[in-house]
């Protein structure tokens, strides 16, 4: 059952909270080891073999989730929702182990922020992995006296780890595109919408096929990460579709859109990604 936080009175807050983000709830920050919401809000994550792209680069979904942009909101003191993100990519940092997040932030008004942060290796403060910008909103306060939840489970890199689209359940459709079942409290956020995690990750994958329909190898690196939510995904399935055009410098653009079918076809989400040959 999906659940809004925000109509859980001020009392049951904090345990719903732990409730939606716990084992058997939210799994985008738990399942790639990112710790949001706890006593030691880290601001490093591992990169295992599963966030790699068939080139051993980084993909873009793994970056994102690790530094997601709310505009500063957060759930110790909100409930946030996105509204643009852009990701560039300088490093494919293919010999990373970790990364750390650097925050760099911009501005946050009463129901609208901006903000950013630089992603670099935590072996060396020094090597730039990436940079990120984006805009979020303020949809509900959260009561005082924030309570954390439990530290993500270690999940130990390995070569039987599963690509991590199938481990957020996408599928192939009949079609050929990507696409995300019905919504569920393992994709749902705290307001009852498809999370940002499980849509930077189906809207990448549908990237990653068409730019190496487009070039004719999989050999690529993603540069340019754009994705704006435009409306929440409340039912699903929710499927990615789009087109790609590779240019004479070698890089390949592609455009994608995210709808919710069972709600109308409603967009979800619109992104643009840019890939270089790797």
């Amino acid at each position: 059952m999906v659940e809004d936080i925000r109509n859980v009175s001020a009392e049951e807050y904090w345990d719903k909270l732990r409730e939606m983000m716990g084992a058997d709830g939210l799994m985008t920050y738990r399942y790639l080891g990112r710790k949001v919401n706890t006593l030691d809000d880290s601001d490093t994550m591992r990169i295992r073999r599963d966030m790699r792209n068939p080139a051993g680069g980084i993909m873009a979904a793994p970056l994102a989730i690790a530094a997601p942009e709310t505009g500063g909101f957060t759930d110790k003191a909100t409930v946030p929702a996105p509204v643009t993100y852009t990701l560039q990519v300088l490093d494919a940092g293919r010999d990373v182990g970790e990364i750390r997040i650097r925050r760099r932030p911009i501005r946050s008004g009463r129901t609208m922020g901006f903000g950013g942060a630089e992603i670099v290796d935590a072996a060396d403060d020094s090597r730039l992995i990436a940079v990120i910008a984006g805009t979020g909103i303020k949809i509900g306060e959260a009561p005082p006296d924030f309570r954390p939840i439990d530290d993500p489970p270690d999940i130990p890199d390995s070569p039987s780890l599963p690509p991590l689209h199938e481990a957020f359940g996408a599928r192939r459709g009949s079609d050929g595109h990507w696409e995300l079942p019905e919504l569920d409290a393992k994709l749902a956020s705290t307001s009852a919408s498809l999370h940002l995690g499980p849509i930077h990750v189906v809207m990448e994958t549908e990237a990653m096929d068409l730019a190496a329909d487009s070039t004719g190898t999989d050999q690529l690196q993603v540069e340019d990460w754009n994705v704006m939510f435009t409306a929440p995904g409340t039912v699903g399935p929710f499927v990615a579709t789009g087109d790609a055009v590779t240019g004479r410098s070698g890089r390949t653009v592609c455009r994608i859109t995210l709808q919710d079918t069972g709600n109308r076809d409603r967009t979800v989400a619109w992104a643009s990604a840019t890939f270089r040959p790797a």
